[in-house]
């Protein structure tokens, strides 16, 4: 089976044009795949100094606010899906929130049209970040090693600096006039008298002092004493609205994962405030029986009928998808296995549904790239699959004066008005409307696959509202088309998302017999740049763990 559906790949590649592949990374001990290859070095040197795959995933976050600022952070927040050991898969949130201050007329006009700038840049944009929290209790909950030891390489990052890769200059150098024209004072990513180039080292001594406290004080360090007073301060200063009060009352949840199933797989992924782990399982609900493998990776009829079930599930995203603790989302409903068999239903085979004729089922621009992704499997069964995010490109752009973290811009993820798409073009209804205290609604997907109690596949990515479809892709890549997880991960991508209503994909994805006979069906196709970076560990039979990082950036894989 596997040498047929590598010769369907493979023919389907040639018919393409040129994709560049190379080889997964293997190991038996454990594994960290991450975006940064510093980072996944402090992850696989926690491992090997006795660490569990959660001491290595938080000392990985905190590698990657450091070495990675245009996604990972101390200034946003994210959403982690752990299996322990003794086979229980739990989830944690700690998704940023919305300050106690806020209202909808700080974000829209006196016409109800959304005044971008103020969701988008700046402190005004930021929501109460959840990511230190988050790191803590998972350590509280089931850390190994001392607090301190996953903290401290961060620390030695900060100030003894890192290295710039070419791609980390040239996204520093990308962003340059907006970073320096929102920061006064302790720009750390801003060039001062020449361009940013490979080979530059960045320091950041305020970071590593902030970093300080919270290795010394753990969540405390943070969300009180000096951190919290200077940040409330610059908050005051500079028309933010996060006060004493919202720091010291944040708490990350723990919440049950979703699951589902797939063809004998059991698919754990994340729920509310997450739409990933919905939109995932619907579509793979959608998908069950259709006769995959036999479309071929590549093929016109793949790209249709994954296409189509994608705008039914975004379509459902819109309507009904929001803060559990302030709306009731009907996830039972949404999950239904006859509910999903009838929205396929009206799946014509070469024909494209409008996206203006559907609205949500059971009754109505795109999310930032900028997310970042982090797995770590050790040898005990212990494994994290994290995504953490600042929401656009370097957050809001805004680096908290003294204390060398940016801050997050997660507040666009809400609908700031009913019907209107965000910056990036996702349309939201009430569900996920602002309030004081909420969590915004957000795309990540960490997905953890189990067969008869035993991993199979971790797989995660960023990419913002194309994450589901991402991991969707990189699922099926590996479990229908059998790619190795180097190659399901390079593999080139396309998105749907109900509206804008087109079909999305990636330079090189598509010949001009497929989207000629695409078009002939009734889609529009947009062509894109890469997006996402996703990364996945594959769990073989023998114990050996497979892993693929995603050529689209710098990302590594290290094991032992």
């Amino acid at each position: 089976m596997i040498t047929s559906l590598f010769t369907v790949l493979l023919i389907g590649l040639l018919r393409s044009g040129p994709v560049e592949f190379t080889s997964s990374s293997y190991a038996c001990n454990g594994m960290v795949v991450s975006a940064h290859p510093l980072a996944s070095e402090v992850g696989l040197q926690v491992l090997q100094a006795g660490g569990n795959a959660f001491d290595a995933g938080i000392s990985v976050e905190f590698a990657l606010a450091v070495v990675f600022p245009i996604a990972g952070n101390i200034g946003g927040g994210g959403f982690a899906l752990l299996h322990t050991a003794e086979g229980e898969v739990k989830s944690l949130d700690y998704r940023d929130q919305a300050p106690t201050g806020i209202h909808p007329q700080l974000y829209v006009d006196d016409h109800g049209q959304p005044i971008a700038k103020n969701s988008i840049e700046g402190p005004l944009a930021a929501g109460i970040p959840g990511t230190v929290a988050g790191m803590y209790e998972l350590h509280q909950r089931h850390g190994q090693l001392p607090w301190s030891r996953l903290v401290q390489p961060a620390i030695d990052l900060a100030r003894n600096g890192w290295v710039l890769s070419l791609k980390e200059a040239e996204q520093l150098q990308k962003y340059q006039t907006d970073l320096q024209r929102l920061n006064a004072e302790g720009c750390y990513v801003c060039a001062s008298n020449k361009d940013f180039a490979a080979g530059d080292t960045i320091y950041n001594e305020a970071l590593a002092i902030t970093l300080e406290r919270i290795r010394d004080e753990g969540a405390k360090g943070f969300y009180q004493g000096p951190t919290a007073e200077q940040l409330v301060a610059f908050m005051q200063k500079n028309g933010g609205i996060i006060t004493a009060n919202d720091l010291n009352s944040y708490q990350a949840i723990w919440r049950a994962p979703l699951q589902g199933k797939y063809k004998g797989y059991d698919v754990y992924s994340m729920g509310p405030p997450s739409s990933g782990g919905v939109l995932l399982l619907q579509m793979l609900g959608m998908l069950e029986t259709q006769p995959i493998q036999n479309y071929g990776p590549n093929s016109a009829k793949y790209l249709h009928q994954t296409a189509e079930i994608a705008r039914r599930a975004y379509a459902d995203r819109a309507l009904y998808l929001g803060d559990p603790d302030f709306v009731e989302v009907p996830l039972s409903e949404l999950l239904d296995s006859n509910y999903l068999k009838k929205r396929a239903s009206s799946i014509q085979p070469k024909k494209a549904t409008p996206s203006k004729q559907l609205s949500g089922g059971l009754a109505g621009s795109t999310e930032s790239d900028e997310t970042t992704h982090y797995i770590v499997a050790d040898s005990q069964g212990n494994i994290i699959s994290a995504t953490t995010s600042l929401n656009g490109a370097f957050g809001s752009k805004s680096i908290a004066a003294g204390l060398g973290f940016l801050l997050n811009n997660t507040i666009d993820d809400f609908s700031l008005a009913p019907g209107l798409p965000n910056s990036y073009g996702l349309v939201g209804s009430t569900a996920n409307a602002i309030a004081p205290g909420k969590r915004m609604l957000s795309s990540m997907t960490p997905t953890i696959v189990l067969k008869e109690g035993t991993p199979v596949l971790a797989i995660g990515s960023p990419g913002g509202s194309t994450i589901p479809t991402t991991v969707l892709q990189v699922f099926l890549n590996q479990l229908e088309f059998g790619m190795p997880a180097q190659w399901a991960v390079d593999f080139p991508r396309f998105h749907h998302q109900w509206l804008p209503d087109q079909i999305r994909y990636e330079q090189g994805r598509l010949n001009k017999k497929n989207r000629r006979q695409l078009q002939q069906w009734g889609h529009t196709l947009q062509e894109s740049a890469p997006y996402g970076r996703a990364e996945t560990i594959r769990f073989h039979p023998d114990g050996t763990l497979e892993g693929g990082a995603d050529g689209r950036g710098d990302d590594a894989v290290r094991g032992w």
